[in-house]
């Protein structure tokens, strides 16, 4: 009995320290189903709820799964010793009041007891060491191998959360990763440089060093646990086959396989993928990657193919680049030759030398060239006519050249020949027709139907394209041939080129035309000789003789031209600043009759430039002036002295380079330029400034200054760049008024010009921001204190007007009483 009231006493205790024992409602309170959560590993004899009893209660029974931990005394639940929730989690209790004979008067109610987790128990891998292989060129990303590790800590808490890592890879070249471990999954792939640069002949194997935390790897508490990982690299067997030859026509059952690839590991999808697209494509590949065709082939309909072969995941990603497959079509005989056209037509001369080509019948094979296949034999078979005898030519067997085998042929015997010519390769034969034509030599010269075509005269302005004569030439060769053809030329009497002979091909008729314009004062008479000639050489021993030319003779009379410069635009170049008098230019013309000429100007507005009528030189007469015009342009006149005082125009143009002759000025009319008065601190404004001459390509350098030393106390001028400056005050210390400052701006030039400008700057009372300005006084006008002045002595003077007025009516009201009242009082004194 003392024992248990030493442990009575102890419970309450605890309790209280570790429950709050005496707050009703939450640690203690009437039976009724509950759940308690209570971490693990907990110290024992840790009181958990303390049930009370009403009557006729007076005791508790604690039932179910206790596993001798769990004990009730006095509605006290306590347990005995520390928990661990890896043996269990869930505790189900049942709690039962009884009253003093021991018998069930309430309940049982169920108790449930959850262990909650704590990080007791440290990540362990399943293996102690793994092992692994990984093919070169792997996708990365894609996991080749797991590690695992397991703990025993509730795995909803950060207490079961396991982190991997890779902590050591050997070797490490040039300190880059090629392998990755998915933090959560232990799932290792490789990195981008591992799928790159994974070699078996430099490195074929690797050994890792992979940790596992828990606490997800974030608690200087978390339990850790390490293992080795050796990998071996294998060789990429995802490589391009070979190139395939497949003889064409091939009569064997399809599909036949033709090559095969294979990916890495096992469950690729195997495609292929057109790289032309083709009406058919004959071609397919199974899951295993064997590559078939499904049909027969025809070189000659395609002689080769190039397609790629794709290897992709179950999620139908790329696992690497496509492979490139090329099938070359091997050809077999099975074409026949073919003639080049339905007849092959040659011609030769009937004077041709024996031995001479006469032409080369091209046959064609459509089988593979430079083969057996495709090689051609030629033999003539037949010859018609066969006179004078069989046999006038023959063909070189392999080249298909036409030789004259026999004798010089003549067209009056014979004009043609046909051939049948046998072509044949190795298994087939085709025959195929030729026509010989034989051809008239040109033996015989054109002749002139008259050797002299008489005179003829024209004047100089006929129209450029008139036909002046017809020629007539024959000759005797085949019509419509190079031998009979004629065409004629000029061989004397035209050294510039002035007619012209067209031939009519059907008649040979010769039409003599002007080309260019005829000139009187070149050459008034032209003694032509033409001659008559074939485009077809001759043959030897004939030659042209004076049959072959014709004479005509042309006089060209004078017509009055007008007349003509030399140029149509003259130009020259002088300084603006030459002095009057100055020769700027000349023009020249001539006169096609030899006639003086007198030149005058146009359009000269500005009256700058003056000609000499009888020399064309120009001078200037008045002050040239490049900002007014640096490109003048005038029209030179040339009149013909006596004839009919033609005349023509041709333009002058005078270019005036610049010099320094303008002063710098200010860009624009400063007027807003104001300071407030009073000024509070100081202050400044910008201003530009130009100059009328031409400038550099780097622009005006200007230099300022102030115009009067006086000023230098209370004004100051500082240049901003080539073109801007900034004046400032020296102090605040200003009237209100108008300060017109002078600036001295220099240019610079050669020679420096210099030019003063004035900047107003005005001083004045700012109200709301806004600044009023005094009114300048001018000459003439009153000041402020004058014009009120005036005004005080005008109201002065009509005062004293109107003063005077009224006294004078007073006086004169006055009067007009009196004389009233004398007027009343006369009668009486009568």
């Amino acid at each position: 009995m003392m024992v248990q009231v030493q442990l009575h006493c102890l419970c309450l205790f605890t309790l209280y320290l570790t429950t709050g024992y005496g707050q009703e409602g939450r640690f203690s309170g009437p039976l009724k189903p509950m759940t308690f959560s209570i971490f693990e590993g907990q110290e024992e004899s840790q009181i958990i709820f303390q049930f009370k009893s009403s009557p006729p209660a007076v005791t508790f029974k604690l039932s179910g799964e206790t596993d001798g931990i769990f004990h009730i005394q006095d509605g006290l639940l306590y347990h005995s010793r520390a928990l661990d929730r890896e043996t269990r989690a869930v505790h189900k209790l049942q709690v039962s009041a009884l009253d003093a004979y021991g018998a069930t008067v309430e309940g049982p109610v169920p108790i449930t007891i959850e262990v909650k987790d704590i990080n007791d128990n440290r990540p362990v891998f399943l293996q102690s060491k793994y092992e692994g292989s990984v093919r070169q060129n792997s996708r990365p990303g894609k996991p080749f191998m797991y590690v695992n590790a397991t703990d025993l800590d509730d795995p909803a808490t950060p207490n079961g959360q396991l982190i991997y890592q890779i902590v050591i890879q050997l070797p490490k070249i040039n300190n880059v990763m090629y392998f990755q471990i998915n933090n959560k999954t232990g799932a290792i792939s490789l990195t981008s440089e591992g799928s790159q640069e994974l070699d078996p002949i430099k490195n074929p194997s690797y050994n890792l060093v992979v940790s596992v935390k828990d606490m997800g790897g974030q608690n200087e508490n978390s339990f850790s646990d390490s293992t080795s990982v050796d990998i071996t690299v294998k060789e990429n067997i995802w490589k391009a086959p070979e190139p395939v030859e497949i003889v064409e026509n091939s009569t064997n059952p399809h599909p036949i396989k033709i090559t095969q690839v294979r990916w890495n590991e096992p469950g690729a999808q195997y495609s292929l993928v057109e790289k032309e697209k083709l009406p058919r494509f004959p071609f397919s590949i199974d899951q295993e990657g064997d590559i078939y065709v499904n049909q027969p082939l025809d070189r000659e309909e395609k002689d080769s193919y190039v397609f790629y072969a794709v290897a992709k995941d179950e999620l139908g990603k790329p696992l690497a680049f496509p492979l490139q497959i090329h099938v070359k079509v091997n050809d077999i005989n099975d074409n026949p030759p073919t003639c080049p056209s339905t007849v092959t037509i040659f011609e030769v001369q009937e004077n041709e030398k024996i031995g001479s080509n006469i032409g080369t019948l091209v046959a064609h094979d459509m089988d593979e060239a430079n083969t057996i296949n495709s090689v051609l034999e030629y033999r003539i078979v037949d010859q018609t006519p066969k006179s004078p005898r069989e046999g006038l030519f023959l063909v070189q067997a392999y080249t298909g050249v036409f030789q004259l085998a026999l004798y010089s042929l003549k067209k009056q015997d014979t004009p043609q020949y046909q051939l049948t010519v046998e072509v044949s390769d190795k298994d087939f034969k085709t025959l195929c027709h030729v026509q010989i034509n034989v051809i008239d030599i040109n033996d015989q010269i054109p002749i002139f139907e008259k050797s002299d075509y008489g005179n003829l005269t024209l004047a100089e302005d006929t129209v450029v394209g008139s036909i002046i004569l017809v020629i007539q030439a024959t000759d005797a060769d085949e019509p419509f041939t190079g031998s009979s053809k004629i065409l004629y030329r000029i061989t004397q009497g035209d050294s510039e080129g002035r007619l012209g002979i067209d031939t009519d091909p059907q008649t040979n008729t010769g039409y003599v035309m002007i080309k260019k314009p005829l000139d009187f004062e070149t050459a008034a008479i032209h003694n032509i000789v033409f001659q008559a000639e074939n485009p077809e050489p001759l043959v030897p021993g004939v030659e042209y003789n004076a049959s072959s030319f014709a004479t005509f003779n042309l006089f060209v009379t004078d017509v009055n031209e007008a007349p003509r410069f030399s140029q149509q635009v003259f130009q020259a170049k002088v300084s603006e600043d030459v002095a009057i008098g100055t020769k700027v230019g000349n023009v020249t013309a001539k006169d096609p009759e030899g006639l003086d000429i007198s030149y005058s100007l146009r359009g000269d507005m500005r009256g700058w430039l003056k000609i000499d009528p009888v020399t064309g030189e120009i001078f200037s007469v008045a002050p040239l002036d490049r900002e007014a015009e640096s490109l003048y342009r005038v029209q030179v006149v040339a009149t013909e002295v006596g004839g009919s005082s033609l005349s023509s125009i041709a333009s002058f143009h005078l270019t005036l380079t610049d010099v320094n002759d303008n002063p710098p000025r200010l860009v624009k009319e400063y007027t807003g330029l104001l300071f407030c008065y009073p000024l509070r601190e100081a202050g400044s404004l910008i201003f530009e400034a130009t100059d009328d001459d031409q400038q550099s390509l780097q622009g005006p350098h200007f230099t300022f200054s102030l115009g009067s030393e006086s000023l230098q106390n209370d004004w100051e001028v500082s240049k901003i760049n080539g073109t801007h400056a900034r004046l400032s005050t020296k102090h605040t210390g200003f009237e209100e008024r108008v300060y017109n400052i002078p600036i001295l701006i220099n240019d610079g030039g050669q020679p420096p010009l210099e030019g003063t400008v004035s900047l107003p700057v005005t001083f004045c009372t700012c109200v709301k921001g806004s600044c009023f300005q005094p009114t300048d006084h001018h000459p003439g006008m009153p000041t402020v204190g004058m014009a009120v002045g005036i005004l005080l002595t005008t109201f002065l003077v009509i005062g004293m007007i109107l003063a005077v007025v009224f006294i004078q009516m007073k006086n004169k009201g006055r009067d007009n009483v009196e004389n009233a009242q004398a007027s009343e009082v006369k009668p009486l004194r009568n």
